[in-house]
């Protein structure tokens, strides 16, 4: 139980201190406004390297025909996300355009 309780703790720290000591560190530090702005972009990077191959690689191989309607529904979602800015009605659309070409 002693050796249990143990590796418990020590998982704990390994999973806190990744994360504990940057914000630590990074908050004592003055960062340039290059820095912060080069940031803003990293959500968006991250996001788009998650949804890209979903979109043009549903089973693994790039497939941009008019038979991917994961492809064919990016259009109107892309549409949706620029005139309204809103996430849920993004996703709302985007699914629904995929439902309606694969089930319908």
């Amino acid at each position: 139980m002693e050796r249990l309780t143990l590796v418990i703790l020590g998982c704990a720290v390994v999973t806190f201190l990744p994360r504990f000591l940057p914000m630590y560190i990074l908050t004592r530090l003055k960062i340039p406004k290059i820095v912060v702005a080069w940031l803003s972009y990293i959500p968006v990077a991250v996001l788009a390297a998650l949804v890209v191959p979903g979109i043009m690689a549903p089973e693994h191989k790039i497939n941009l025909t008019f038979t991917n309607a994961y492809f064919i529904a990016a259009f109107p979602a892309f549409f949706i996300a620029w005139r309204t800015k809103n996430m849920l009605l993004t996703v709302v659309g985007g699914m629904a355009v995929v439902f309606l070409l694969q089930y319908l």
